[in-house]
């Protein structure tokens, strides 16, 4: 059995990502971590890192995030949220029944999925 550590997103400004996903999770950046670092964490439930590389994305990502409101947040509620961070929608997978997702992309240009809440979903 393995530990999972950290979900590793590689990227080009690491501590501006990182400020994206800490005001869309509410995640807190390491104390231990500066602005011009190369690696910034991000301590939440799952711990995020952010890694400075000097490719940019160039293809689909085979991993991504899953993500859902809390708080009383609706799914629909939270892909403006996302949108006013800089967050943009990639594809609308909004059924009209209330079921589907959103598929969006965040600052660099990495998907992650906007999937309705648990209150949504029972």
């Amino acid at each position: 059995m393995i530990d999972i550590d950290y979900v590793t997103f590689d990227c080009a400004r690491p501590y501006e990502l990182a400020a994206f996903w800490r005001d869309a999770t509410g995640f807190e950046i390491s104390p231990e971590t500066g602005a011009d670092d190369d690696e910034v964490l991000l301590l939440g439930k799952v711990n995020l890192l952010f890694i400075r590389v000097p490719e940019g994305k160039a293809v689909k990502n085979r991993v991504h995030l899953d993500v859902s409101g809390s708080e009383g947040s609706t799914r629909d509620q939270e892909v403006e949220r996302l949108l006013a961070l800089g967050a943009t929608v990639q594809a609308d997978r909004r059924a009209p029944d209330g079921s589907g997702w959103v598929t969006m992309l965040d600052p660099e240009g990495n998907e992650f999925c906007v999937c309705r809440s648990e209150a949504e979903r029972e």
